[in-house]
């Protein structure tokens, strides 16, 4: 790996204005980094990388690359771009396995994180690094949010969160597993304990459904309950997946590597309408993942999924499709499993208990361009404000709403 690495590294062009930064939104200055790399400076690389992106480490191995920093490549326009993440994630394993982390003297100002995932990870970080007193508050027994539970294990190895983890303790964090913020202790709760200021990132985690006849069969699982532990599932053999987007392509192939031997993709559309990423179908195909376009689900039975064919009567300026039933195709899909993968939305535990804090029409906090909602002092970032994003995006503008936290604390 060390030489894949390194020939990489060396492929560098050094552009004056690379556009490799320019392409990632939280524009790493991979081109800096990669000189430090080479200059025999890997710790001062791995520093970089954690001081612009303190989930550097995880974005290596989970973000598109191929539509970001190496989509921007000037070495792909003529042939292969460099495998930015492929380098980024030696360099930052490199700094996480070796970093030093010395507990920092705190400002005795208490800030909430509530729920971590990445945005409430990423500030957790960018706060505790300024000495402020840092809580996390986690519903579930280990930290990672989206990362640990909706990621599956082939893509992001759980160690990598359990490293995470160590570092965080180690520079004074404190976390507060299975303790859900909402029902029991309350946003009033915490600001009445000296919290100066509460940040929310508790995610999307409420599965979205179709609304359909067959739903509640013991037969049908929803995508991001079963992400969070496939194990425990007995699928069988054949297994249905409906939907077409980048979590349907992690169900489909999680379940490939737990047993089943045939996963079949429904989408109602065709392959340029899916919202998963192309080289997540890609991936999905080499897997051995089989896709049955242009059948939509009319209900879900004992033996499988009754579908309805459809065809297509216009493509958008988008290349998008769209379509409408065939009268007279109806037919079903036999299977041992259906997995329902359309979308997440998220639980209202703290708006259900809180006062002040409002919410858009699908249920997702509102909030202003620096994070703040609708209740002083508590801020808001990530997929519970944005819906499902990508973790680089969590991290961008989480990193915004950390300096709106520390500008209201000091205020």
């Amino acid at each position: 790996m060390s030489d894949i690495v390194i020939s990489m590294a060396k492929r560098c062009l050094q552009c004056k204005k690379p556009l490799c930064k320019v392409g990632c939104p939280v524009n790493t200055p991979f081109n800096d980094v990669v000189k430090l790399l080479l200059d025999g400076e890997i710790m001062k690389a791995g520093e970089t990388l954690f001081h612009n992106n303190p989930l550097s480490i995880v974005c290596s191995l989970v973000c598109p690359h191929e539509k970001q920093c190496e989509g921007h490549c000037v070495l792909g326009k003529k042939g292969d771009p460099i495998k930015v993440g492929a380098v980024e994630n030696y360099i930052s394993d490199f700094y996480l396995n070796n970093r030093n982390v010395e507990p920092i003297n705190l400002l005795g100002k208490k800030i909430a994180i509530v729920g971590s995932g990445p945005a409430g990870i990423t500030i957790a970080i960018i706060l505790a690094s300024k000495g402020y007193n840092i809580t996390i508050f986690e519903a579930h027994d280990k930290i990672g949010g989206v990362l640990r539970y909706g990621i599956p294990e082939f893509r992001l190895p759980k160690t990598v969160l359990d490293r995470l983890k160590d570092k965080l303790i180690e520079s004074g964090i404190k976390i507060r597993p299975n303790t859900l913020i909402g029902p029991t202790i309350t946003i009033d709760d915490l600001f009445r304990d000296g919290y100066k200021a509460v940040f929310i990132g508790t995610g999307v985690w409420n599965p979205n459904t179709l609304r359909m006849k067959g739903e509640t069969l013991g037969h049908v699982h929803f995508a991001i309950d079963y992400l969070k532990s496939p194990e425990v599932y007995s699928l069988g053999k054949r297994v249905c997946v409906i939907g077409a987007g980048n979590v349907a392509m992690d169900v489909a192939r999680t379940a490939l590597r737990n047993g089943s031997r045939e996963v079949t993709i429904m989408y109602r559309k065709g392959p340029g309408s899916t919202d998963a990423e192309p080289i997540e179908v890609e991936y999905a195909k080499l897997d051995g993942v089989k896709f049955n376009y242009y059948q939509a689900p009319l209900e879900i039975l004992e033996q499988g999924v009754k579908y309805i064919q459809n065809r297509v009567i216009e493509i958008d300026h988008n290349g998008k499709d769209r379509v409408e039933n065939i009268d007279g195709t109806e037919a079903v899909f036999e299977c041992d499993s259906v997995i329902i993968a359309v979308g997440q939305s998220p639980r209202r535990n703290i708006v259900n208990n809180s006062k002040g804090i409002d919410i858009n029409s699908r249920g997702l906090l509102l909030t202003d361009e620096l994070g703040r909602t609708t209740r002083e002092g508590v801020f808001a970032s990530g997929d519970v404000v944005t819906g499902a994003r990508t973790v680089v995006e969590a991290v961008r503008v989480s990193k915004i709403v950390a300096q709106a936290i520390e500008d209201y604390v000091e205020q």
